[in-house]
């Protein structure tokens, strides 16, 4: 991107064509917008219909819901739109120039270099090590008693512990791995200062010192040391083909801060998206006790019942009606919800004009409730998936992304996700406590309160 399309600011209506709220509705509705976005964006998209403008303090942005338009922008024209936006602005304070959030020759080379460990043929090692840790999940279920029990943490602490093992050869979660619990607390911390300073800015602004600031600041400090540390335990080793050791071990070394940039995108991405995804799947088949009762039963026959054994890599192909709850869980509450993007060049998107500079966003989270694509957008229906896993290259099921960009940890998540629910619902039924938790729309989609449930032996 040149530097003259990334400094230009458009006029409010250049976005010409697009209907949209006024400079006036746009302030009034802020309180809206930060109490409730998703609930925002979907009244916009129904009262102004699929191209949206909004006005903004640097001109105008473009909310693209229109499937053909979402193509383009995240695939057909993809090298006219860059990652430098404010979401990603914001999340690279945490994560640096990771995969996340890099461009260009960054992006394409640590790609390159990482993506063995993420082929089909290491992902057995995936299955293992999700049903391992699904197993630990359910135990920890299993000591409620029956008394109501948030599933969140646990889920967290079970799919941070598959991207330790897998993917830095690490133990972030147990025993006497100190630095590893001092990562996680770390990332956390930080995402939370910048949560907060994308939604409130005025309590951050550049280049000022601000209580919010140097708590972030304070943050990423911890942040790095405690990377520094899992990096040291691991350079005596060499070698090895998970992340970690292809991040150490490549020719033309990577420096320091490119192999903390891609550890702390990878535990971000790699556990807090997959855990949010688990835990709005168990609500929902909580809430839909046939749609359980359908998972058992293939459960069953594929791994012997109750008392049978645990699942393996082997089962993934048998095992379609839990692969469907999943890909419904994830329609209904795709952790990434809000995609955004910048205009290199001129374009035309949905028939509206694009002029280069223009923030182009898309959700989701709205594609997967458009009622054209989806018959009864809200409902929880695993059926819907009956093609199987072809099903999920529907054009409106965007949960990894699409194009060039997709998630390069697409298949790894999707094993993770079937095998820990396969291994946690085996011998267990699950039933809802209280009214389904709002969705809370931070860096993920995550239940707001915790989603709690009453997990009891079938």
């Amino acid at each position: 991107m040149t530097v003259a399309a990334r400094r230009q600011v458009l006029p409010v209506g250049a976005a010409a064509g697009a209907p949209g709220p006024s400079p006036v509705a746009m302030l009034g509705a802020v309180p809206a917008l930060l109490r409730d976005p998703l609930g925002w964006l979907r009244g916009c998209v129904a009262e102004h219909g699929p191209v949206v403008a909004f006005p903004m303090w640097r001109g105008a942005a473009l909310l693209i819901d229109d499937p053909a338009g979402v193509r383009r922008v995240l695939q057909d024209n993809h090298r006219n739109y860059t990652k430098r936006t404010f979401q990603y602005t914001a999340l690279a304070l945490v994560t640096g120039d990771g995969l996340l959030t890099s461009d260009g020759t960054t992006w394409r080379a640590h790609r390159r270099l990482v993506q063995p460990a993420f082929h089909r043929e290491a992902l057995g090692h995936v299955a293992a090590e999700a049903v391992r840790c699904a197993g630990l999940a359910g135990a920890a279920l299993d000591g409620a008693g029956g008394d109501p029990v948030d599933t969140d943490p646990v889920l967290m602490q079970a799919t941070l512990d598959v991207v330790g093992r897998v993917l830095f050869g690490a133990d972030l979660v147990h025993g006497g791995q100190a630095h590893g619990r001092e990562l996680v607390a770390a990332v956390h911390d930080a995402l939370d200062g910048v949560m907060r300073r994308a939604t409130r800015p005025w309590e951050a602004p550049p280049g000022v010192a601000t209580p919010l600031s140097r708590r972030l600041a304070r943050a990423n400090r911890r942040l790095d040391a405690a990377v520094e540390r899992v990096v040291s335990a691991r350079r005596s080793a060499r070698g090895g083909a998970d992340v970690l050791g292809l991040l150490l071990g490549a020719t033309g070394p990577l420096s320091s801060r490119e192999v903390r940039d891609e550890l702390v995108t990878l535990v971000i991405a790699g556990h807090e998206t997959v855990a949010a995804g688990l835990v709005w799947t168990l609500r929902l088949l909580a809430e839909h006790p046939e749609a359980q009762s359908a998972v058992h039963d293939e459960l069953d026959r594929t791994l012997g019942g109750p008392a049978g054994r645990p699942p393996a890599w082997g089962d993934l192909a048998a095992l379609p009606v839990t692969r469907a709850a999943v890909d419904e869980g994830l329609r209904l509450y795709p952790p990434a919800w809000l995609v955004s993007r910048r205009a290199v060049a001129d374009d035309e998107v949905a028939g509206v004009p694009v002029p280069a500079g223009t923030l182009v966003l898309t959700s989701p989270w709205l594609q997967h409730r458009r009622p054209e694509l989806w018959p009864e957008p809200d409902r929880f229906d695993p059926s819907r998936w009956a093609g199987g896993p072809a099903r999920a290259q529907h054009e409106g099921y965007l949960p990894f992304g699409a194009g060039p960009r997709l998630c390069i940890g697409r298949d790894f998540a999707l094993a993770e996700s079937v095998l820990v629910l396969a291994e946690l619902l085996r011998g267990r039924r699950v039933a809802p406590v209280g009214p389904r938790p709002a969705a809370a729309a931070g860096v993920t989609l995550r239940a707001r309160g915790g989603s709690w449930l009453t997990v009891r032996p079938r």
